[in-house]
């Protein structure tokens, strides 16, 4: 049995903006700071083999405030990165449907295998995303060298670990908060994710527990 502590990074400009980030590497802001210190102290007693964080600085930021209290290094692997949106990246959420009006209309159908126009990046979909996401974790949780893991990624990687342990679709709308600097625990019992806390920011102020669907 593998204990996973899913985290989401803390809060960025752009996250504040709600401009789409994606695998654009932007870094924390002040208030994301100030959520990743508050993060590392509520962590400081409990035990933690390893601290693993997406490649993308915001990621990286806010597992190094988790680290280095506890004098440990962070480990880096890409697959815990955003889902790449393509030309999305980049732009406010309300500028992308009056650019790209069909390929926002399949996003927020939630059509899992909708391809969206490059940018700076190729595209991923849903589907390939959630792949990637979710065995990304499993593979981690699998390798057997960690009773209890911490892994630092993104809003997108959490929906995927969420509705991989509740067994939820995307055709189902997303019912639930994905918080900045958000403790999640699963468990890895060799063959599936189980969810056992959702959403714990208890230390955080309310008023920076900020959800991903305005803030991502």
């Amino acid at each position: 049995m593998t204990e996973i502590l899913l985290i989401r990074h803390g809060e960025t400009a752009w996250n504040a903006r709600k401009r789409l980030q994606g695998h654009l590497d932007i870094p924390l802001n002040a208030e994301g700071e100030m959520q990743a210190a508050a993060l590392g102290l509520a962590l400081m007693d409990e035990p933690l083999d390893a601290i693993i964080s997406s490649d993308l600085q915001r990621a990286r930021q806010t597992a190094k405030a988790i680290a280095a209290p506890r004098g440990m290094e962070v480990q880096v692997d890409a697959g815990l990165r955003e889902r790449c949106y393509g030309a999305f990246e980049g732009m406010l959420y309300a500028e992308i449907g009056q650019r790209y009006p069909e390929a926002y209309a399949a996003w927020q159908s939630r059509d899992i295998d909708a391809r969206f126009p490059h940018g700076v990046h190729a595209a991923e979909t849903m589907r390939e995303f959630f792949q990637r996401a979710v065995g990304t974790i499993t593979r981690i949780a699998s390798e057997g060298k960690y009773r209890k893991v911490a892994l630092v990624a993104h809003g997108g990687v959490l929906e995927c670990a969420y509705r991989a342990a509740q067994g939820v679709g995307f055709e189902r709308a997303r019912d639930f908060d994905i918080f900045n600097a958000s403790i999640n625990r699963f468990t890895w019992d060799g063959e599936k994710l189980n969810l056992m806390r959702w959403g714990d920011v208890s230390h955080l102020d309310t008023e920076q527990a900020l959800d991903e669907i305005d803030r991502e």
